[in-house]
């Protein structure tokens, strides 16, 4: 599918927003002027790069739903709503995850959440919608380089921030994704605070590519039948003081639920977020030579092709396994015993990107 890159487009203001937009455009300012003595090299790079179209058809050793006679959603294996599946594609918005972002808005409607790691040790999300929508999704942040990567897989998404630095922008672009980069259809809720007070409904996403109309491929397979694994109810991720993560297996609704240093970890509505299935992908994760921001904090820089350690909790069972990614434009593929796709519960799923440097505890409460 075609990539449709949009111009950067400045947001609405206000006079009650003026002030504390200021801030948060300074903020993006000093990114990229912190990167400006490498553009020459960006555009170098550029011109050996070749974009590579999404492919239409899916590894069948690792995609497709078989969770009923009706339409399954493709990005989650669950019946689709009213019985059909949405006619829009994936829609990626990327999240904040500091501390002072939280709680954060609408993180239960998405289909998947992958949560990456950016500089100084803290995760950021992205998350991604098809067959539920959501009134508002954020705080809305900046992008960085492996957001490409990840959203490569998803044929062709629109893929909605807050900024970036330059090279990071011109990464996007070459990618099979659909870039809004701060469009002019985001809100400032009242008593959100600048930088964390950027959100947008799910119905105005979809609205900045008003003619796709095609559903993103399935990555994954997906089975109610709990495959074989080892009790794991408990899933500790100790990314950084800011998200130190526990996964819990609540048995009476069949999720996980998170919490950060043993305090749930809640959205705006007052909800515990909590996923179908825990993916932990473990990445070999770099730094630099990118400064992403005017701190001296150094682009992460991750790779999401080839294979790697992989763990599947879904149902209160583990399931240990490899990651395998023959290129960013096909899907990542869970592999158990045998080079078998590993099957996610049917529902939302949470994809953890942990650098391998970081260990990852598991537990049978």
């Amino acid at each position: 599918m075609a990539q449709h890159a949009k111009s950067p487009k400045p947001p609405h203001h206000n006079a009650a927003n003026h002030s504390r937009r200021t801030k948060l455009w300074t903020r993006l300012i000093l990114g990229v002027t912190g990167v400006l003595s490498i553009a020459v090299v960006v555009l170098v790079v550029e011109a050996f790069l070749v974009k590579t179209p999404t492919s239409n058809s899916s590894s069948p050793t690792t995609t497709g739903v078989s969770t009923g006679s009706g339409p399954n959603c493709p990005l989650t294996g669950a019946p689709a709503p009213s019985g059909a599946v949405p006619n829009r594609p994936a829609l990626a918005i990327k999240v904040d995850n500091y501390p002072a972002a939280r709680p954060q808005a609408a993180l239960d409607k998405a289909d998947i959440v992958v949560e990456e790691p950016v500089e100084g040790g803290i995760t950021r999300f992205v998350a991604i919608f098809q067959c539920q929508g959501a009134v508002s999704v954020g705080p809305i942040r900046s992008a960085r380089a492996i957001d490409a990567q990840i959203l490569d897989q998803f044929s062709d998404p629109i893929f909605v921030h807050a900024g970036g630095i330059a090279p990071v922008i011109s990464l996007i672009r070459q990618s099979n994704i659909t870039d809004e980069n701060f469009p002019n259809v985001v809100t400032y809720p009242y008593g959100r605070v600048a930088p964390y007070d950027t959100y947008i409904s799910t119905a105005n996403g979809w609205g900045l590519a008003p003619k796709d109309t095609s559903p993103p491929n399935p990555l994954f397979s997906y089975d109610p039948t709990v495959p074989n694994g080892s009790a794991a109810t408990d899933v500790h991720i100790p990314f950084s003081f800011a998200s130190d993560e526990t996964w819990q297996y609540q048995s009476a609704s069949g999720q996980y639920a998170l919490s950060y240093s043993g305090v749930p970890a809640t959205l705006s509505d007052g909800k515990q977020i909590s996923a179908s299935n825990v993916v932990v992908q473990q990445v070999v994760v770099t730094y630099g030579p990118w400064q992403e921001n005017s701190q001296g904090a150094l682009e992460v820089q991750a790779k999401l092709t080839g294979s790697g350690p992989l763990e599947v909790f879904r149902n209160g069972v583990e399931v240990q396994g490899t990651w395998q990614r023959s290129s960013t434009s096909q899907p990542t593929q869970l592999l158990g015993p045998g080079g078998t796709a590993i099957p996610l519960q049917p529902g939302n799923t949470w994809i953890d990107l942990v650098p391998s440097a970081i260990p990852v505890t598991t537990s049978n409460g």
